[in-house]
Order: C-alpha cells, then structure tokens, then sequence
C-alpha cells in the first residue's frame, strides 16, 4: 500500500510539472508571438518608401543635357541667349542642388516683388526670410526668368544687343543690378566658355557666332583644371602678359581668382 501512494504521489507531482511546464510554455510562446507582432510593425515602418531626398547630386554637365532644350526655346522666343539663360541656372541653383531650387524649382533666384500671386518660399539671402517665388516645375521657372527680363525696362537695352552676345548679356545684367556680386559677369562669361554653352545660341541663331575684338573677355574666373598656360593660349596672350597684368610672380593660381585679361 505504501507503494501505491508513493506511486500514485510520484505520478501527481509529475502531473503538477507537466501542467506547470506546459503552462510556461504558453506563456512563453504568447509573449513571442507579440513580439512577433511589434517586430512586424516596425518593420512595416522601416520598409515603408521614403520620402525622396533632396539632396541628389546634379552634375553640371547633366544639367546642361537635361536644361539646354528649354533654354533654346527661350531663345527663339525672348531672344535671350541661351547661354546666359543655361549659365545663369547654374550659378543661381549651383546646378540644381541650391536648397532654394530643391525646395521651390527656383533656378534663378527670383525674389517674390511686386505682382506676384504665386506661391511663396521664405529663404535667407542677403537679408533674413526673403520671399522668393516657387514654380511647379523647372519650366515654368525658365519661362518665367524670360517673362521677368523682358517685362522690366531696366534690362530693354539688352534686347537690342547684337545676338548671341553673351559678354555684353553678362556684362548688362549686372549693370542692369540682377546680381549684386561684382564678380557676376565673370562667373557668366567663365561657366559658358567652360562648357561651350555659346554652341546654344549658334543651333538657335542656325550659325557661327563671330567674335569682334570689341567682345574680348576683360576677366577670367580661375576653375579647376586651369593653368597661366591654358588660359593665355584660350584668350590668346602669353603666360609673362598674364602674369604682368596680375602682378604675378609665380605661375601658381588658385580656384575662384579672378584673372585680368586687359589693360
């Protein structure tokens, strides 16, 4: 008989643990499987698309394939020069990748004024919170930079330049006060020749542009890749000329100097 309860005692406790264990088991297993859950959803959180960043690079030279279309169209309509238009986009939106053309499709940095009905941007520039116009697109930020030099007198005298005049176009605009740098026309006149940008005006105007001595380049702003020597066979005068009209006693130059070319 003492067998028996020992037995019958041995078999309830076993019971007992195995209610016990398999108990654990479900509480182990429900607390996995809400995890399981939480993990999912953040998951679902994490692979969700993201927003598409701003901060994509545009080369110049992509900027250039993708922007030079329009800036002819603008051409055979306005009679600006494509290449001031194309060279003035890359320099106001620093080729697309400017906060303000990222936030806004502005490509020339046209402020709001007066008449505006648009929509509007609040961007620091020479003064805090300026209101700048914003564009649904690129092209209408184009067609707009045509609409806003043709529509103001101050900028009527370049209209009657000769066409495909890209100095005198650089040279006008910041006479005109588009640009309060006075290193404005040089930037222009230095990004077109850089990048050929006057073979635009030459497919629009149907030839070659001629260069009259009256249209050589009074300054020259330093980019990569530039040596005293490239630079006296591009604009025609020896390295010792370059040098003297720079006051310069070695051929070292650096990125973003500007360079006389005359007297």
């Amino acid at each position: 008989m003492k067998y028996n309860y020992i037995i019958i005692g041995l078999l309830s406790v076993g019971l007992l643990i195995g209610c016990k264990s398999k108990k654990k088991i479900a509480d182990s297993s429900t607390k996995k499987n809400n995890k399981v859950v939480i993990v999912t959803k953040k998951s679902e959180s994490v692979t969700t698309k993201p927003k598409t960043k701003t901060s994509f690079k545009y080369s110049t030279e992509a900027y250039i394939k993708k922007y030079k279309d329009i800036a002819m169209e603008e051409m055979r309509t306005y009679k600006i020069p494509a290449s001031i238009t194309l060279a003035q986009g890359i320099l106001e939106s620093r080729s697309g990748n400017s906060e303000l053309t990222q936030k806004s499709n502005n490509h020339f940095g046209i402020k709001c004024h007066k008449g505006w009905n648009g929509a509007k941007v609040f961007h620091d520039d020479d003064k805090n919170d300026e209101c700048f116009r914003v564009y649904k697109n690129p092209d209408n930020s184009f067609k707009d930079h045509s609409k806003f030099l043709v529509s103001r007198s101050r900028y009527h005298k370049l209209f009657k330049l000769k066409k495909g005049d890209y100095v005198k176009w650089a040279k006008g605009l910041s006479e005109a006060g588009y640009a309060t740098d006075r290193r404005y026309p040089a930037k222009l006149i230095a990004l077109i020749e850089k990048y050929n940008l006057h073979k635009y005006d030459e497919i629009v105007l149907g030839k070659k542009r001629k260069i009259s001595k009256n249209d050589k380049v009074e300054n020259y702003e330093v980019v990569k890749g530039d040596t005293l020597y490239s630079i006296s066979k591009r604009f025609g005068l020896t390295v010792e000329k370059l040098k003297e009209l720079n006051n310069l006693e070695t051929n070292e130059i650096s990125i973003g100097q500007i360079l006389s070319l005359k007297d």
